[in-house]
């Protein structure tokens, strides 16, 4: 009898040893979300070079607007589609850095703040995707615009593969939308399934 128990001893000895390694190991395996924040700053400092790069484009319009030399209309629609490229773009990075931060690394405190996105209340990884999906369409949309504009200055290839990587982005964003409602309707129906 007392060998019996003996090994229930060191069977919950072990068994216990076991568990603080599994919670130790689940914890590093959770704290290592934390190797994304570097990353998010890094995006951090390229909006600020985007907003940098916005300042400059803006001064250059700005200087051949008011300069005595003739600015023509493209010219001007030109600089004006490069600026707004670059606001997309930054929009674009906003919402990685807060969007995956909060979704990837933590959650961001920002409860009855007045500035908070409407967007971020119902962030997910899903969400996220069609959100920036939507971005790059739109990016590219400004790019193709640009093109046409300026049609006259490129070659037809150059002009074909940007229609064909702007029908890939919308075709590629449909593809995630009808993939993200599948998802969501599953779980709709598994969640009721279950109440």
């Amino acid at each position: 009898m007392p060998v019996c128990h003996g090994k229930i001893f060191v069977f919950q000895t072990a068994a216990k040893t076991m568990g603080s390694l599994v919670k130790f190991l689940e914890t590093f395996i959770f704290a290592s979300r934390w190797i994304q924040a570097p990353l998010y700053l890094g995006l951090i400092l390229a909006q600020v070079v985007y907003c940098w790069l916005f300042m400059v484009e803006l001064s250059h319009l700005a200087h051949n607007a008011l300069s005595t030399s003739k600015i023509s209309e493209t010219d001007i629609m030109l600089a004006v589609l490069g600026l707004i490229d670059v606001v997309m773009i930054a929009n674009l990075l906003l919402m990685v850095i807060v969007g995956g931060y909060e979704t990837f690394v933590s959650r961001l405190d920002l409860q009855d703040h007045p500035d908070q996105p409407e967007w971020l209340s119902h962030v997910n990884a899903g969400v996220l995707k069609i959100k920036l999906s939507t971005a790059i369409i739109g990016i590219s949309s400004i790019h193709l615009l640009k093109t046409f504009i300026n049609a006259e200055n490129l070659s037809e290839h150059t002009i074909k593969w940007q229609v064909i990587i702007h029908v890939v982005f919308l075709i590629s964003a449909l593809a995630m939308a009808i993939v993200d409602r599948t998802m969501t309707q599953t779980l709709a129906l598994q969640h009721a399934k279950h109440h």
